[in-house]
C-alpha cells in the first residue's frame, strides 16, 4: 500500500509544532502545573472552559482515566461542540457580550479557583470577558491560545483586547493563523488543522507539571484510573468521595 504524501507532511508539522511548544513554552507549562497544585493543597476548585473545538481541550482533562479528578467543564450552553444545532450558532454566541459573565456568577468558580481558559484566536467576546470576570472575582486565569492571532488580527471584545492580555499565565500553542498546516497547488483552501492536537498536548503536559507539583508538596495527586483495569472503579470511587465538594461533573 503506498503511503500519503500529504499525511506524512501533516505529522511533520504536528510534530514540529509540538516541539516548539515543548522547547519555548515549557516555563509557563512548569507555572501553570504550580498554580494549580498550590489550588488543590489551598482546598481550591479547577475548572476549564473552551468554545467550539476548543471545548475538546477542556472536555479531554475531565473526569478521564490518568487524569485529575478535580478538574471541571466549566459549561456554557451551546458553545461546546457541533452538537449543538445549528452547529454556526455555537460560534455566533461566542461574540455575544454579557454571556460570560452571567455563565461566572451561576456557576460554583470563586476566589481561590483555577480557571484554564481555551480559545485558539482569542480575539471573540465570549474568552475575553471570561477571563476578565473570573480575574475580577479573584481566580487564577491560565489561558491557552494562539499568540500570532493577537498579533495580526483584530479583537472582537469592545476593550479591544485579547484573551493573553488578561491572564495570569499564558500558553502559547504556536498555531498560525487559519489553524491549517497544509497548502497544495489544486486545493484552493488550506487544509488539516494541528490546533486540538497541540492544545491537547499543552493541557496534558501542564497536568503532568501540576502532579509534579503535588509530588513536591508532598500531597497525594487525585489521579483517576481507568475503569477499564481491575480495581479502577474502586479507586476512582474512594478518589471522589474523599473530593466531592470539588466534583461537580457527578452533580
Amino acid at each position: 500500500m503506498s503511503e500519503s504524501k500529504l499525511a506524512g507532511q501533516f505529522f511533520d508539522a504536528a510534530i514540529g509544532l509540538l516541539e516548539r511548544v515543548r522547547d519555548e513554552e515549557s516555563g509557563s507549562i512548569a507555572a501553570a502545573g504550580d498554580v494549580i497544585a498550590d489550588a488543590v493543597v489551598a482546598g481550591g476548585r479547577l475548572f476549564a472552559f473552551g468554545a467550539g473545538h476548543s471545548s475538546l481541550a477542556a472536555q479531554d482533562v475531565v473526569y478521564r482515566a490518568g487524569g485529575l479528578a478535580l478538574m471541571n467543564v466549566l459549561a456554557v450552553p451551546g458553545t461546546l461542540g457541533v452538537d449543538v444545532m445549528p452547529a454556526t450558532l455555537g460560534s455566533a454566541l461566542e461574540r455575544v457580550d454579557g454571556l460570560a459573565g452571567a455563565v461566572l456568577d451561576s456557576s460554583p468558580a470563586t476566589s481561590g479557583d483555577v480557571l484554564v481558559i481555551i480559545s485558539l484566536s482569542g480575539r471573540n467576546a465570549l474568552p475575553v470577558e471570561m477571563a476578565l470576570n473570573a480575574r475580577a472575582l479573584g481566580l487564577k486565569v491560565i489561558g491557552v491560545t494562539s499568540v500570532a492571532y493577537a498579533e495580526g488580527t483584530r479583537s472582537r471584545h469592545s476593550s479591544g483586547g485579547f484573551l493573553r492580555d488578561h491572564c495570569d499565565i499564558v500558553l502559547d500553542s504556536k498555531i498560525s493563523i487559519g489553524d491549517a498546516e497544509l497548502d497544495v497547488e489544486g486545493i484552493e483552501a488550506p487544509f488539516a488543522p494541528a490546533s486540538t492536537v497541540v492544545t491537547s498536548a499543552i493541557m496534558q503536559a501542564m497536568m503532568a507539571a501540576a502532579a509534579e507539583g503535588l509530588l513536591e508538596r508532598g500531597v497525594e495527586p487525585p489521579l483517576l484510573r481507568s475503569g477499564n483495569v481491575d480495581g479502577g472503579h474502586e479507586w476512582n470511587g474512594r478518589v471522589m468521595t474523599e473530593y466531592a465538594d470539588r466534583i461537580f461533573y457527578r452533580h
